[in-house]
């Protein structure tokens, strides 16, 4: 198996789910006993937010660069960068990588383009829904990426940060944001639900939402599985 280097803490919570996730799912693929080898350079989300709010995208991009040589010199074979939010800049790190990354972006739209589904509600940090991370990504493959108001983005990203970050999850939040996302969806006539942030899936689960539920933290764990089982995507 490949050596996978992660680029976590943004946040720690998705961070863990990350490295048991890549774990199970190596032995469960290769099923010889052999546990496989994972470097996590854990960045500090305070400084990397920080970036992001002030539209510093250079900052952040010497950030994540900084972070990914550093998993290079601890003999990473690949790396992943375990948070949707700083794929803003991901042309540009993976250009100044020194090793293969795989996207969380390019790898869940590849999977809503092979299920054949059209529109798309998309949700996570305030500067995912307003950046267009994934509408841009989306209409590549000819899929209609729906974002929420303005309004709405700030309340939903209220409901689920700083605390989801941490692992917490609120139930009365919890029950705001289905009410919520449920209105949006009917009003939208959204076939799919994008969970754009790797920490919604502690919030968010299978069944909660009564339309398909894109789970973008389990296809990128399932892009790094591959990857380092011998298969599939890295650029």
């Amino acid at each position: 198996m490949k050596k996978a280097g992660i680029i976590g803490g943004i946040g720690p919570a998705s961070t863990l789910d990350y490295y048991n996730s890549v774990i199970s799912g190596c032995m469960r693929k290769i099923n010889d006993g052999n546990y496989p080898e994972i470097v996590i350079n854990s960045v500090n989300m305070t400084e990397m937010m920080s970036y992001v709010t002030a539209g510093r995208l250079d900052k952040l991009a010497a950030l994540l660069v900084r972070a990914v040589t550093e998993l290079f010199q601890a003999g990473a074979q690949f790396a992943a960068i375990a948070s949707n939010t700083p794929h803003i800049v991901f042309g540009e790190v993976s250009a100044r990588s020194p090793i293969p990354l795989i996207s969380i972006v390019d790898t869940t739209c590849a999977y809503v383009k092979h299920m054949d589904l059209q529109r798309v509600l998309v949700i996570g940090t305030l500067f995912t829904m307003n950046s267009g991370l994934y509408s841009t990504a989306l209409e590549k493959y000819g899929v209609s990426a729906i974002a929420p108001t303005a309004d709405e983005q700030k309340e939903i990203y209220s409901l689920f940060f700083p605390n989801l970050e941490n692992g917490l999850v609120v139930p009365g939040d919890k029950q705001k944001m289905l009410a919520l996302i449920n209105g949006i969806i009917r009003r939208e006539n959204a076939g799919t639900l994008l969970l754009g942030c790797t920490e919604l899936p502690l919030m968010i689960r299978p069944g909660d939402i009564d339309t398909v539920l894109i789970d973008t933290t389990r296809i990128h764990i399932d892009a790094i599985v591959d990857y380092m089982t011998g298969n599939k995507y890295a650029g």
